[in-house]
């Protein structure tokens, strides 16, 4: 049985989709910011969890006067981010002790929609097997693009949307992100299977939305609102 239990909370968004004056993880929905609601829901689910928070060398101090504006007294260690997603993962992975045996989440900060039933959800499965990510069908008809111009409609049974948190054994990360970056990292499970071990994988939440745009910050007021 593996004790502690962390979370990275990876929020380098810049939010050009949103359209904001701001990057999207500072935004407020609610009265409290997109990362404030993130924050508080791994604390309500655990208040003995490791929150790591991993923002951009530019943002630092932004989100310590926000902390003070808004009022945010979440316990979390902050750490400094890296280039790219994966490099940012990889110093919240080294901020956490070497000796330490335990279950790591990763996360996106503009997910603050993560109910206790996921999170529990994830970490059982990784207890278990090592990794688990959450999935959730497609409910749109896909198409595959060929060349030029050209589409072909491809069979979305076959395929799944990954959200977050993803989690993994602590030490099965760690190896996993001593590999060399790659353009085809595009989450956290696909450095775990690029050493050839195989992610399992748990139901997602429709509600767990990721806010990248206009119309996810109207249907993030919504879930507030309805909550």
């Amino acid at each position: 049985m593996i004790g502690e239990r962390y979370v990275i909370i990876v929020a380098g968004g810049k939010g050009t989709r949103v359209g904001a004056d701001k990057p999207k993880q500072f935004l407020p929905i609610a009265g409290k910011m997109i990362l404030q609601h993130t924050l508080e829901a791994f604390y309500q689910w655990d208040p003995s969890a490791r929150l790591v928070l991993v923002l951009p060398e530019a943002y630092i101090e932004l989100w310590k006067r926000l902390l003070d504006e808004y009022g945010c007294r979440i316990p979390h260690q902050l750490v400094k981010g890296g280039e790219t997603r994966f490099h940012s993962v990889r110093e919240g992975l080294r901020s956490i002790p070497q000796e330490a045996k335990a279950l790591v989440a990763i996360h996106d900060g503009v997910r603050p929609f993560v109910g206790k039933a996921l999170i529990d959800s994830c970490f059982e499965e990784a207890a278990r097997s090592g990794a688990a990510v959450p999935v959730v069908p497609l409910v749109d008809t896909i198409r595959e693009q060929m060349d030029g111009s050209r589409s072909r409609t491809a069979d979305r049974g076959r395929f799944l949307a990954v959200q977050t948190p993803q989690v993994f054994d602590l030490d099965l990360l760690r190896r996993a992100y001593e590999q060399p970056y790659s353009g085809k990292f595009t989450d956290d499970a696909s450095v775990v299977e690029a050493l050839g071990v195989q992610v399992a994988q748990v139901s997602g939440s429709r509600q767990n939305i990721k806010i990248t745009t206009p119309v996810d910050l109207l249907i993030a007021r919504a879930l507030l609102e309805e909550r």
